[in-house]
């Protein structure tokens, strides 16, 4: 039996991939520190034999006895409301907390799979973003903390490949909903759900044409997945290229929710992307992975878990 360590397992994401793992005969380590993760999200997993939560920020030392064969390591606020208050945690846990998890991988000889994230190409000049693609970061904006943490966590994590010979992943992960999304999340998705849910107005931001391309849970945990067992070291966009923009979102979430909710206009927060969509041609290619979920059928499951959540 093999094992992983998940750092942020019990965040939305890390949490699915939990799930995902078990399910395929891993044993599972869960580490995270709750400061944006939720126990609730891994409950049910707490009797199962092959699953171990450890509550530790993976800033400090990480001590995992035994024999791991994988590291996935996607600790970290991923939210702007969350690196927002939580900048200089976030900017830690994108640089010691990797530079633990590659030390750990060094040690135990693991392969290692970082979550990076689409913001490293930041409000982008090139439409839809390549993996080649370098980015238009604000380093000293607000968002700045996240993208760059993430950016040094690329570095650290293709250096540690081929200084120390790690076999090293990198996903950068485009918008993603679900199940377990929380409730004051921030994101659109939760916020326009409930929004609509609850007959509020919908708040969008700027004049709603920024765009975004949302991709389903189950999508993006496979295309984790099978990054994970490929041989390719090089970073791979993972999401849905169905792109939208944010007015037709929220038409769209108003719709499913049969809701009454208006749709209001508020000042466009600094440096929010105005397009965002993912060139996924080297998933195609090298994981022969594509999104399966539609957007209506992704969201309308994730309604219905908002609806016994709200």
């Amino acid at each position: 039996m093999k094992t992983v360590v998940v750092t942020g397992g019990a965040g939305f994401i890390g949490s699915h991939l939990c799930d995902y793992l078990i399910n395929k005969g891993f044993k599972v380590i869960c580490v995270d520190n709750l400061i944006t993760g939720n126990l609730e999200n891994i409950s049910h997993l707490s009797k199962n034999k092959r699953f171990e939560f450890i509550k530790h920020d993976i800033t400090k030392y990480i001590n995992i006895p035994g024999k791991v064969d994988y590291i996935l390591d996607f600790a970290s606020p991923a939210s702007p409301i969350d690196y927002l208050k939580y900048p200089i945690q976030t900017l830690k846990v994108g640089s010691l907390g990797v530079h633990n998890c590659l030390g750990l991988a060094k040690l135990k000889r693991a392969t290692f799979l970082l979550a990076s994230t689409s913001e490293i190409y930041g409000d982008p000049l090139v439409h839809p973003q390549r993996e080649d693609y370098w980015g238009n970061v604000n380093t000293i904006g607000p968002r700045g903390c996240y993208d760059e943490a993430k950016r040094f966590a690329e570095a650290l994590t293709t250096a540690y490949h081929r200084v120390h010979k790690i076999d090293t992943k990198i996903v950068r992960i485009f918008n993603t909903y679900g199940e377990r999304m929380r409730l004051n999340d921030g994101r659109v998705v939760p916020n326009f759900i409930s929004q609509a849910l609850k007959g509020e107005d919908i708040t969008v931001y700027g004049n709603g044409k920024q765009t975004r391309s949302f991709c389903y849970i189950s999508d993006l945990v496979e295309g984790i997945y099978k990054l994970l067992i490929s041989d390719f070291n090089e970073p791979v966009n993972l999401g849905n290229p169905d792109e939208k923009t944010i007015l037709q979102f929220a038409k769209i979430i108003i719709k499913l929710t049969d809701s009454k909710s208006k749709i209001i206009f508020k000042p466009l927060p600094v440096d929010d992307p105005k397009q965002r969509c993912p060139d996924i041609s080297r998933a195609k290619k090298i994981l022969k992975w594509k999104p399966k979920v539609s957007l209506e059928e992704g969201l309308k499951r994730t309604i219905d878990w908002f609806r016994i959540k709200l």
